[in-house]
């Protein structure tokens, strides 16, 4: 098996870890920016960008790993407007970035009105890059974090709602929304985006509730990833979720493609993305 991590923090990751992805058979994974434990000033989100885009692709290249990031101002972080307006003037410099695959991960965190009129500005952000020509971003994608616990029904109703509003400005093929569950995956793929899920021991999916989720609802537009970061969680989730499925009895066709073959589609709409999907017998 091959597999793409979709949502991973490396940054808060051991060297080992990208190590140990390797020999579990990992050939690529995607970064978003997200919170680093304390609110950062501007200066220092330049400075995070910057670690996103040339320090974390060399420490995975290290390891036959390739590094895509995603660059925005976290949904933690936006209910400072002043801050927020000096990041998000920085983020279109970083989108031409060749490993940048586009804005992400925005969203809710607390549903605030200033956390959704930042949201706003990012995809506004991602619509401007398309229309920048070849010398821009202009195959930006969007991956979206819907929140935890409580408040995500209510974050993603209203994460919809915003997307609709851009009407034909917004492509849902070009969207990704994240660490979705039982109560929101549908809402999400029924909606024509795609759907992620994480894989996460406290407030997220477990890899058995995931197979579930795979079984109702079926694999297509529908990714797996670990998002592991500074909290309790675990690199190799996704591949314990695939285990889960093939102890159910799923074969290579389907694990093939909801572990690699999905991300390689979603992520090859940048013409940046450089993982192709691999070729196997079509699903019976």
């Amino acid at each position: 098996m091959f597999f793409i991590d979709p949502h991973i923090h490396m940054v808060s990751r051991t060297t080992a870890d990208y190590e140990m992805l390797a020999l579990s058979g990992v050939v690529a994974v995607s970064e978003p920016a997200f919170w680093a434990g304390f609110d950062r000033s501007p200066a220092g989100f330049v400075d995070y960008f910057r670690q996103l885009t040339e320090f974390e692709p060399r420490r995975a290249a290290q390891f036959g790993i390739q590094h895509y990031s995603w660059i925005c101002l976290n949904p933690k972080e936006a209910q400072d407007l002043g801050k927020a307006r000096e990041v998000l003037a920085e983020i279109p410099k970083f989108l031409s970035c060749p490993s940048v695959l586009g804005i992400g991960e925005i969203g809710l965190n607390k549903n605030t009105p200033n956390e959704a009129k930042v949201f706003q500005q990012h995809v506004q952000i991602a619509i401007d890059a398309a229309s920048q020509g070849p010398s821009g971003a202009k195959h930006a994608l969007i991956l979206i974090h819907t929140p935890h616990l409580e408040d995500k029904l209510k974050g993603t109703r209203m994460i919809l709602e915003m997307l609709r509003d851009f009407g034909s400005a917004i492509d849902p093929a070009r969207v990704l929304i994240d660490h979705v569950e039982e109560h929101t995956i549908e809402l999400v793929k029924d909606a024509g985006y795609w759907a992620g899920m994480t894989i996460y021991p406290i407030s997220k999916a477990t890899p058995a509730r995931a197979v579930d989720m795979i079984e109702m609802y079926g694999p297509q537009r529908l990714c797996v990833n670990a998002a592991a970061d500074w909290g309790i969680s675990d690199p190799l989730n996704t591949h314990r979720t695939m285990l889960e499925a093939q102890r159910r009895g799923h074969r290579l066709p389907e694990l093939l493609q909801v572990f690699h073959n999905n991300p390689a589609e979603f992520f090859g709409q940048n013409s940046k993305f450089a993982v192709k999907p691999i070729k196997v017998q079509p699903l019976s």
